[in-house]
């Protein structure tokens, strides 16, 4: 199997004639979680789609589970991918089944029945703790619930990599971390490679094995510590973290 899953040298992407990523170099490996941090309007989303190839890549280099950038429309299957919770339509009377089994869609599937629909959204809707949700309309659920729910559509493919886009906005402490608990057993148990993108620093760098910081142009990248405790990290965000490396540290201590 591919240890190296994800890996970027010099990225540049462009959104029309805008380059909105520059010069970005990082390696994601198999059963790694990456956190990708940066201000608003940094690119971090942006960054996502290009590893789905949804973007245009304009120079540099960008392999996916062993595919380059002009082909990254064959390796799509493989990857699981949670927009943000905004993103997805919640008035439509779906069911959790319903939501769940989207995931399932594609160009080639959208017209055929999946075989073993009903068994596939069952073992991923089980492996998020939602199994007992499965009639339930999505749109009367917690945020929490909603958001496991997500996690149990971005998996149901069985991907190799998977894409996580603030998977946490919107939910108080306790759900946010049972959502980062639940995706680190998930990532252990299928030795999954998993690409977070987060604004809550000190969350993402709790659980994640390294941090990407892009703001636009790649600013730092190392392991959550190092990046927290660099004085670089000012340059990304136009502000000081003096508390951040010790919370983070104390948090990482009593994990």
């Amino acid at each position: 199997m591919v240890e190296k899953v994800v890996v970027a040298e010099n990225l540049s992407v462009l959104l029309g004639r805008r380059k909105v990523l520059e010069d970005i170099s990082f390696t994601v490996m198999r059963g790694q979680l990456t956190g990708v941090i940066g201000p608003n309007g940094a690119g971090k989303t942006t960054l996502l789609r290009a590893i789905l190839g949804l973007v245009q890549v304009e120079s540099g280099e960008l392999n996916v589970l062993g595919y380059s950038k002009i082909d990254l429309k064959e390796v799509r299957p493989k990857i699981g991918y949670m927009p943000q919770l905004q993103s997805f339509e919640k008035r439509f009377p779906f069911s959790v089944a319903d939501v769940v089994a989207t995931g399932l869609l594609s160009p080639k599937t959208l017209f055929r029945r999946h075989v073993n629909l009903k068994k596939r959204i069952s073992q991923a809707l089980r492996s998020v703790g939602m199994e007992n949700y499965i009639l339930e309309p999505f749109q009367d659920l917690s945020g929490g619930e909603q958001q496991r729910v997500l996690l149990a559509r971005s998996i149901v493919r069985k991907p190799e990599l998977l894409l996580l886009d603030e998977p946490n906005s919107g939910l108080d402490f306790p759900a946010q971390r049972l959502f980062m608990e639940l995706l680190i057993s998930l990532k252990t148990e299928e030795n999954l490679a998993v690409v977070l993108v987060s604004h809550d620093l000190v969350s993402v760098a709790s659980f994640a094995d390294q941090l990407v910081c892009i703001n636009r142009t790649m600013h730092l990248h190392g392991s959550p510590l190092d990046v927290l405790n660099s004085p670089h990290l000012d340059e990304a965000y136009r502000c000081q973290f003096d508390l951040l490396s010790s919370t983070i540290g104390k948090e990482r201590y009593e994990n």
